[in-house]
């Protein structure tokens, strides 16, 4: 009955990544199109900037989907316990692709900045900054559709993905000043603007990529599941205390390991039947929790 349950939720976990990512790829296809357009006819290297940003998204959700349908595959002899690291690889990936990204955007901005003899740059269209305002609203409504499924379904290459929108939202904003600084009458202000939109997506980067490691070695839940894990075993009939109990993320799953302590003076098949309630709350509670040890200890103050 558990593994039915799980496959269904895992299953409708791809669905809704699935979805999503499609929905993101075709938005993005538009803006990197439309905002390619848009610099080139007005002479914006802020908004061509910002056109490769939004087309590094598409490739970037590409790799979500990737990753995330190896990582909904079964067990199997090779991989006992899964492929749930295949999603922290594909935000890997796609950290990697973001911060390539935003170098390359600071190294073009930078080089016209150094450069020197502002007047010659040319004065952005009125097109660029219509189409930096249009990104600034599709991106940001596009990073809270994403956030909200990734949230629902708890997957954190999903989640990478929603703060990749919001990082070229930023960088339309960026885009977006630098293209009026520009029309002001300060030309300087488009490159300075590339420079601004490197810095937003190397930070995403470093975001994504700790987060991933984080779940990759193992790192423990936060203390606040840790804290309702606790609370959950306390609450069982014949539990007198916790001992010990570890946890540790793995992709989106969790595995917790508890020790607790029962009436030293129980038989073996009354303390198997605590330890089993212990396994069945927490995995009723917690539906990311793929696997749970429960150790049974006897309580000396009891046997005497």
């Amino acid at each position: 009955m558990r593994e039915t349950y799980v496959d269904q939720t895992q299953d409708l976990t791809e669905q809704i990544v699935m979805r999503v990512s499609k929905t993101s790829i075709l938005a993005n296809m538009f803006l990197t199109i439309f905002k390619m357009v848009a610099g080139i006819a007005s002479s914006s290297g802020a908004m061509i900037s910002d056109a490769v940003h939004s087309a590094s998204d598409v490739f970037s959700t590409l790799i979500v989907m990737i990753g995330v349908k190896i990582s909904r595959k079964e067990a199997d002899k090779e991989h006992p316990y899964g492929h749930e690291r295949m999603e922290c690889v594909a935000a890997i990936l796609l950290a990697a692709v973001l911060f390539l990204t935003g170098i390359g955007i600071g190294y073009t901005g930078i080089q016209k900045i150094t450069a020197g003899r502002y007047e010659q740059l040319a004065v952005p269209g009125r097109f660029a900054l219509i189409a930096s305002i249009v990104s600034i609203v599709v991106k940001e409504w596009m990073f809270w559709y994403t956030k909200l499924y990734a949230k629902k379904v708890n997957c954190g290459a999903l989640m990478a993905d929603a703060w990749h929108h919001r990082s070229d939202a930023l960088s339309s904003v960026g885009s977006f000043i630098g293209i009026l600084g520009a029309r002001l009458g300060m030309p300087v202000m488009d490159p300075a603007a590339g420079v601004v939109i490197c810095i937003f997506i190397v930070k995403a980067s470093y975001d994504i990529f700790k987060d991933a490691v984080d779940k990759m070695v193992d790192k423990s839940c936060d203390d606040s599941i840790v804290a309702q894990i606790r609370n959950t075993v306390l609450g069982q009939q014949g539990v007198i205390r916790v001992d010990d109990l570890i946890t540790r993320e793995f992709g989106n799953r969790i595995y917790v390991d508890v020790e607790i302590a029962a009436d030293g003076k129980k038989t073996l098949r009354e303390t198997h039947a605590i330890a089993e309630k212990v396994h069945n709350q927490i995995e009723e509670k917690f539906p990311n929790v793929k696997h749970i040890m429960v150790h049974v200890n006897p309580d000396e103050e009891s046997r005497s």
